[in-house]
């Protein structure tokens, strides 16, 4: 189906027709690379030419501890391909996703050396968190939060079970906290939820500089008719996310309501064994996008059971694109998603007995759950499709190049 954009008649000298935008991929794939490149294809979709600078986080492994610890604080090389790539292609905004580790704030530098505006998508917590997710030793930690270093995440090993590591990010934030790198050298950050809007403000960001534009969906994976045979859980599998009071859920109501997992990570071992201990409990493994969007539309709702502040929760609104309800804990961003009652069921994070019970309410009353997922789909209609995202970094772009407006007037969008 094709939706046109709202029209916005931007002055066709005032057009916004070119951007850098720069992202690091994980080592394993998940929800940032997956906005990034919808990000990516929603512009160019709408007429602008995306230059890309990517990168890798396997790189880490092959560089050594030392190097991958210098390259975070400064990267010379990213900085010098930042330039290089502003002076061919001459983009009139650079728009970052994910920099970390391997490119550092260095690229900011290089920016503002050609006269080129930043914008710094905000996807974690790592400008104030060595770990990134404010989260340590199954429970939420900010201990961190304030400090001139972060020598507790040193203490506690935080970045991958490495002290060493750690305090290349610790180094990392002082040093360019001292050098105002965060405050002056990016023009505009974009948070994903009010949440996480208000941690950073109190991270020291200034709340100027700070706006809220959720995620969204692109392309539409549409509306399921299908009938609803099991509850699922979409997402990497580790301590943070919940994974362990999911399984806790389930050795209570595994011979009467079906669980499927899609997804890998550290907790895989434990969710395998509960796979093949538990009667109705599956473990499919990583899929591709196309098979989680066919899984939400043959779930009877999408558990969402972190633990950790996550900085929005890509998750409920495929989900939403797909009718289906969330059930999800009540907890930081997440709450802000999830309308409880109405759009899914929110329940006391880490309470493997308070999920259970939503687990039981929403199986035992289809005509409910399905009543909820539609509502989850207006929902998603009205603020998570890719014209309500245009909107919204189109006033973004147009504040920090002064006035250049993106040329989606005229576009056709598949949705």
């Amino acid at each position: 189906m094709l939706t046109l954009i709202p029209a916005r008649m931007a002055d066709p000298m005032r057009q916004l027709t070119d951007i850098l935008m720069v992202h690091t991929y994980y080592q394993e794939r998940g929800g940032e690379d997956l906005s990034f490149e919808a990000e990516r294809r929603a512009l160019e979709h709408a007429g602008v030419t995306v230059h890309t600078y990517i990168d890798t986080n396997y790189r880490v492994d092959t560089l050594g501890g030392l190097k991958a610890g210098i390259r975070c604080v400064w990267s010379g090389e990213a900085k010098s391909d930042i330039r290089k790539i502003i002076r061919e292609t001459r983009p009139q905004l650079m728009h970052v996703q994910n920099s970390f580790p391997m490119m550092s704030p260095s690229i900011y530098y290089a920016a503002r050396a050609e006269g080129i505006p930043v914008v710094q998508s905000i996807r974690n917590y790592r400008l104030l968190c060595p770990s990134a997710i404010f989260y340590r030793d199954d429970r939420v930690c900010e201990d961190c939060m304030g400090k001139k270093f972060a020598w507790p995440g040193v203490l506690h090993a935080c970045y991958r079970g490495s002290r060493a590591g750690t305090a290349a990010i610790a180094a990392m934030q002082t040093i360019h906290n001292s050098l105002g790198s965060w405050s002056r050298k990016v023009d505009h950050y974009i948070s994903l939820s009010a949440f996480g809007r208000q941690k950073l403000i109190e991270g020291g960001l200034p709340a100027e500089k700070i706006s809220v534009k959720p995620n969204f969906v692109f392309p539409d994976p549409g509306v399921s008719e299908e009938d609803r045979k099991f509850i699922l859980f979409v997402g990497r599998l580790s301590e943070e996310k919940g994974i362990a009071t999911m399984l806790r859920a389930w050795e209570q109501v595994h011979q009467d309501i079906p669980l499927v997992i899609a997804g890998r990570g550290p907790s895989s071992d434990i969710v395998e064994e509960a796979a093949q201990r538990l009667e109705g409990v599956t473990w499919l493994g990583a899929q591709t996008i196309d098979n989680i969007y066919s899984l939400m539309g043959q779930a009877a709702a999408v558990l969402f059971p972190s633990e950790w502040y996550e900085t929005f929760g890509r998750v409920v609104i495929e989900a939403y694109s797909r009718s289906t309800p969330v059930i999800a804990s009540n907890l930081g961003a997440i709450s802000e998603l999830v309308e409880d009652g109405r759009t899914g069921l929110l329940f006391e994070p880490g309470n493997a007995d308070s999920l259970a019970n939503a687990a039981r309410a929403i199986w035992n009353d289809p005509h409910q759950a399905r009543q909820m997922g539609m509502r989850g789909r207006s929902l998603f209609d009205r603020h998570y499709t890719v014209s309500q995202h245009l909107e919204m970094i189109d006033d973004i772009y147009s504040q920090v190049t002064g006035g250049l407006r993106i040329p989606h007037q005229e576009t056709g969008m598949p949705t």
